[in-house]
């Protein structure tokens, strides 16, 4: 009896094992058709498809409302923006350029106070622009400025009559500008290349250098010496003006056609122009810092032989030898070639760029 209850208390159990097996199965299978249910799409996956197929796919975008828009604008937006233009002031033939962008607006007051202390004892003149996003133009910057901006460019003049920048103006230049870009957390900027600007700057200051011509010519007395006061009233009637700088200007606009110095020591003063006497005058045109040399030249001719009427004097050369019409038409000659270069190469003289490189 108990060998027969013993022997069904087994079968029960392997019963309820089989079963509880299968059930498990079961559950097995059925969970795998659902999932494959739920993995299985009528749309096709264009990452995975080729992209001429994904090409020609209808884009089913989800309803998502305000919320969705707001979304593709977000992903629409540009992630950089575009470096604008140098400024117009500037030439990269003569400037060394360094742009910086900065996340946030920053104060132009602060980057200016900045740069004055990182750049301080560069032999070459250093400029500053902020771009006005609002007027989408650059502005030059100085010590008045305000606002606030978000690209900035600084630039290196690679010339001036002293000559070319060298290698120590380049590195403090750069170093000055990475120092200012770390100090107000602008993005890195792009530094030039050492090689190529310098060698950019030797070439121009050669070019500079063929054509940074003055010619001079003097009006000496022909008996004793000439008298300020006499000089100042004859040299207003001529139309030309007594500087701060001592000198007498002939003044076009706002350019100075030729000058009038004292041939000896000494600058002319409003204030002692009484009882100042001199034995020579010289007239000076700064050929590549006129436009139209020759006509200013003929202009500084007329001058001189009216001064020398005028104050009892001759027109000579350097050497004391007169200064006849001939000679005034070889060396006009000579001006208009030397101005015919630099408008070939599109630096015409009396211009911006010349006014810059030619500085007195």
């Amino acid at each position: 009896m108990d060998s027969e209850l013993q022997i069904a208390l087994v079968g029960a159990g392997i019963a309820a094992v089989v079963l509880i097996v299968g059930y498990n199965k079961w559950q097995e299978r059925k969970h795998r058709r659902d999932a494959e249910r739920a993995f299985r799409s009528e749309h096709r996956d264009v990452l995975l498809e080729p992209r001429g197929d994904a090409e020609n796919v209808e884009r089913r975008e989800p309803a998502m409302g305000v919320a969705e828009e707001s979304a593709r604008r977000f992903s629409e937006a540009p992630l950089k923006r575009a470096a604008p233009d140098l400024p117009r002031m500037l030439d990269d033939r003569a400037d060394c350029v360094i742009r910086l962008e900065a996340i946030e607006p920053l104060d132009v007051g602060a980057v200016w106070l900045m740069q004055a202390e990182q750049l301080a004892g560069l032999s070459k003149p250093v400029r500053w622009f902020g771009f006005n996003d609002t007027d989408n133009v650059w502005l030059p910057l100085g010590p008045d400025s305000t606002g606030a901006c978000h690209w900035f460019c600084a630039a290196l003049q690679l010339v001036n009559r002293q000559g070319s920048i060298g290698e120590t103006d380049f590195m403090r230049f750069t170093g000055g500008v990475q120092r200012v870009a770390d100090a107000v957390m602008a993005l890195p900027p792009g530094l030039p290349l050492r090689a190529e600007t310098l060698k950019r700057a030797t070439e121009l200051d050669r070019f500079c250098a063929d054509v940074d011509v003055q010619i001079g010519v003097n009006v000496v007395a022909r008996d004793g010496q000439f008298d300020g006061r006499d000089i100042q009233r004859v040299a207003e009637k001529l139309g030309l003006r007594l500087a701060p700088d001592g000198i007498f200007h002939a003044v076009e606009g706002e350019s100075s056609l030729f000058t009038l110095a004292n041939l000896e020591a000494g600058a002319f003063a409003p204030d002692r122009l009484t009882g100042m006497v001199t034995r020579g005058l010289t007239l000076v045109i700064d050929v590549p810092r006129v436009a139209r040399g020759g006509a200013a030249f003929d202009r500084m001719m007329r001058t001189a032989n009216e001064l020398a009427a005028g104050l009892g004097g001759d027109v000579v050369d350097d050497n004391r030898a007169p200064f006849g019409a001939e000679a005034a038409a070889i060396i006009r000659a000579q001006i208009e070639q030397f101005q015919a270069r630099m408008d070939e190469v599109g630096m015409p003289a009396g211009g911006p760029l010349a006014q810059r490189l030619f500085a007195l």
